[in-house]
C-alpha cells in the first residue's frame, strides 16, 4: 500500500521516539498503573503508516505495563471500542516491543527527529518528578526538535527546564488532562485517583497560557516545536500536528 512509504526520502526515514511510562503502583488507588494503550498505539499507528521509524522507550526500561482500564481485553470494557489497540496488544509483534523497552541510557537523541510522550496513570508517579527524564525532553527541545506530549504525560511539563532555567511552556500555549476529566474519572470510580491534577497546578505558573477543549474530545495544539494532547482520545491528533511540523 502506498500509505506506508509516502515519506519525502524512503531511503532515511523520519524517526520518532516514544516514550512510555514504567510500571508502578498508585498511592491512591492502590491499583497497579502505568501507560495508557491508546495513547502510544495510535500514534505508533499515525507514524507507522507515514512510513516513520518509531522506537518504543521508557525512563527505565524493560517490560511495560499497561493500564488496566485501557486494554480493550480488560473486563471492564471500558476501551473495548479501541480497535487500534486491540489489534496491536494481540499481535505478537507488536506486543512483543513492550517486552523490554530500552531506557533513556540506551537512546541517542540524534537518531531521533521527533519526541512523543505518552501518558496514562503511571507517569503521575514514574514522570512527575524524574529529573533524568526532565532534563531528556528540555535537552532534546532545545536541540531544535519537535517535542509532543499528551495528557497525564504533560505532568512533565510543570517542571520541564531549558538550560536558563526557564520552563519549556514558557510563553507557550499548551493542553493537559482537564479538571473536568479528573472531576469526571473520580466520579466513575468513587474516589479520588490522582494525586495532583494537571490543570490545577499548570494554572498557578505564571508566563504560560494552559488550555483545554472539550472533556474527553480529541484536542491537541501546536506553538511551534511544541505539541501537546488533553487525553486519551488526543494521540492521533498530537501525532498528525508531529506530523505537519516535520514537513511530511
Amino acid at each position: 500500500m502506498a500509505a506506508n512509504v509516502s515519506v519525502l526520502n524512503p531511503e532515511k526515514p523520519r524517526r520518532v521516539l516514544i516514550i512510555v511510562s514504567n510500571p508502578a503502583v498508585s498511592q491512591q488507588t492502590g491499583w497497579p498503573v502505568g501507560a495508557w494503550a491508546a495513547e502510544f498505539v495510535h500514534p505508533y499507528w499515525e507514524f507507522t503508516e507515514k512510513g516513520y521509524q518509531v522506537t518504543i522507550a521508557s525512563p527505565e526500561g524493560g517490560k511495560i505495563a499497561i493500564d488496566g482500564f485501557s486494554d480493550p481485553r480488560d473486563a471492564s470494557q471500558y476501551s473495548a471500542h479501541d480497535i487500534l489497540s486491540l489489534g496491536f496488544l494481540s499481535s505478537p509483534h507488536h506486543a512483543a516491543l513492550l517486552e523490554n523497552t530500552p531506557g533513556l541510557d540506551q537512546v541517542h537523541p540524534d537518531d531521533y527527529d521527533a519526541l512523543f510522550v505518552a501518558g496514562g496513570q503511571g507517569p503521575m508517579y514514574t514522570f512527575i518528578d524524574n529529573t533524568n527524564l526532565h532534563q531528556f525532553v528540555a535537552d532534546f527541545y532545545a536541540a531544535g526538535k519537535v517535542v509532543a506530549v499528551v495528557c497525564h504525560g504533560t505532568c512533565i511539563l510543570l517542571k520541564a527546564r531549558l538550560a536558563d532555567g526557564t520552563l519549556l511552556v514558557h510563553g507557550k500555549t499548551w493542553t493537559g488532562f482537564a479538571n473536568s476529566e479528573e472531576q469526571y474519572a473520580d466520579s466513575f470510580v468513587g474516589q479520588r485517583i490522582q494525586p495532583f491534577w494537571i490543570e490545577e497546578e499548570a494554572r498557578k505558573l505564571e508566563g504560560t497560557n494552559f488550555v483545554v477543549g472539550p472533556r474527553f474530545a480529541p484536542f491537541a495544539v501546536r506553538d511551534g516545536r511544541l505539541i501537546t494532547g488533553q487525553q486519551q482520545y488526543s494521540g492521533s491528533a498530537a501525532a498528525k500536528l508531529v506530523i505537519e511540523a516535520l514537513g511530511v
